[in-house]
């Protein structure tokens, strides 16, 4: 599997989770990686932690630490998004997960009424609503570059990944 964990600074509290990144390494050799979760300390600020996958693909495992540059990419191709709700989520109290986004994710917001309701994000990669409040209704996502993504018809249904026919423009 191509990904990777991100150093705490780098990570922000799981806003860098999804986020897709191109690695180079000081050999000439390059990959591109999924970040899926943070690294602990002694993961300083700008390392990656690769799966033994990817660090292969850079150099032989026997290497142990490698000297690299990486920066943050826009896939060309992309699946639609998927949202999932967290288990233990109902009309009472939801988590909301984006999968699969092209672009990082800035905001999750939930329709209430006539207006919008940001939720915070977990550091556990989640948007919650604590009280329930818009759960199972319209869902908006932004992404860093300020595109902005309606979605509809997706139930309360935990644990379960929900396709949305939507994704975000290349950037």
């Amino acid at each position: 599997m191509m990904i990777a964990a991100m150093n705490v600074a780098d990570y922000e509290t799981s806003k860098a989770c999804g986020d897709t990144i191109a690695i180079h390494a000081d050999n000439g050799k390059s990959i591109t990686v999924l970040i899926t979760n943070e690294c602990p300390a002694p993961c300083a600020p700008g390392q990656i932690d690769l799966s033994h996958e990817a660090f292969s693909k850079l150099a032989d495992l026997r290497v142990g630490r490698l000297s690299i540059t990486w920066s943050l990419v826009s896939p060309a191709a992309g699946n639609p998004i998927s949202i999932r709700y967290k288990t233990g989520s109902s009309q009472w109290w939801c988590a909301v997960q984006v999968i699969g986004h092209r672009n990082p994710v800035a905001q999750l917001e939930l329709k209430v009424g006539g207006g919008w309701r940001q939720l915070p994000r977990t550091d556990y990669n989640y948007f919650l609503s604590a009280d329930g409040t818009g759960c199972g209704g319209t869902i908006r996502v932004t992404d860093i570059y300020g595109q902005q993504l309606v979605i509809t018809g997706i139930s309360v249904s935990p644990g379960v990944v929900q396709h949305t026919g939507v994704q975000f423009a290349h950037h």
